[in-house]
């Protein structure tokens, strides 16, 4: 890819993106999706086993980016049972599967900062 070639538009979900880069980071950009994904990527985890692996991480805010990742197809959540307490599980769904090769390689940088 040559940098600062000029790029076609991209649309996704009803926004429009002039930079693939501003569509990844809405995606995955942020303090916790990418940590999340992280995790989500030696498979599937309920709430409180993401909340083991990211202690710092209010309950609010891993809801509120679980439901985000959600909406933007990166993963599925399943719930079990019809009444409490209810087993809910999360999993990358295939696109977000695609990303992992990307956080692999950020977490390696990262050893080297």
């Amino acid at each position: 890819m040559e940098l600062g070639k000029q790029r076609p538009s991209r649309t996704y979900k009803n926004k429009t993106y002039y930079c693939p880069i501003s569509l990844a980071m809405d995606l995955v950009g942020g303090k916790w999706k990418g940590v999340i994904l992280y995790y989500l990527l030696s498979g599937e985890k309920r709430f409180s086993e993401l909340k083991i692996v990211i202690p710092e991480i209010t309950d609010m805010t891993l809801s509120i980016q679980l439901k985000k990742l959600e909406d933007d197809g990166l993963i599925t959540r399943t719930v079990f049972g019809d009444k409490p307490p209810l087993k809910v599980l999360y999993k990358l769904t295939p696109l977000g599967e695609r990303i992992g090769p990307a956080l692999e390689q950020l977490c390696l940088w990262g050893l080297t900062v």
